[in-house]
């Protein structure tokens, strides 16, 4: 069996992402936070998202695992549920004065791990990546997507 003169694209993005992700996390619990809670305190505070059911639509998550992140929230007061008056069967999310702090300390945490990530990448190569990411990612789901038209043609090895 012959070995592959590179190692696989997807095998090095595997390993890149973990890696990138578990440095993410670190730079969040450094801040007194976790992903989740990042991912829902800026959802809420983006306004876009004022009832449970769009805010678990939006994060991808299933309803219940939602309902289980929002309860730690709400006994740790970073959060605070009301009924709808319109709808009772609806509840309404909003931060508090305290999950407004931790979201302004866990967007410092994630500027700053963004700038780290960044370091010594010119933004014009960090635009490149990013329609290259989106090529992968279209490339895997099935989605008939035409490549940029800057990205170039996979090298090829001589030798």
């Amino acid at each position: 069996m012959n070995r592959p003169v590179v190692e696989p694209i997807g095998l090095h993005l595997a390993r890149t992402a973990k890696v990138v992700s578990r440095a993410f996390d670190d730079a969040l619990a450094e801040a007194g936070g976790s992903r989740p809670v990042w991912l829902i305190l800026v959802s809420l505070k983006s306004g876009s998202w004022a009832t449970q059911r769009e805010l678990a639509k939006a994060l991808g998550i299933e309803g219940a695992t939602l309902t289980h992140h929002l309860d730690g929230l709400e006994r740790g007061g970073l959060v605070s549920r009301s009924r709808d008056p319109d709808n009772r069967r609806v509840q309404r999310v909003e931060l508090t004065k305290q999950g407004d702090a931790l979201f302004h300390r866990l967007r410092k945490a994630a500027v700053g791990f963004d700038e780290r990530l960044r370091d010594g990448i010119p933004e014009k190569d960090v635009d490149r990546l990013r329609d290259l990411l989106g090529r992968l990612d279209a490339n895997v789901s099935g989605e008939a997507s035409e490549p940029p038209a800057e990205v170039a043609p996979p090298r090829t090895r001589r030798g």
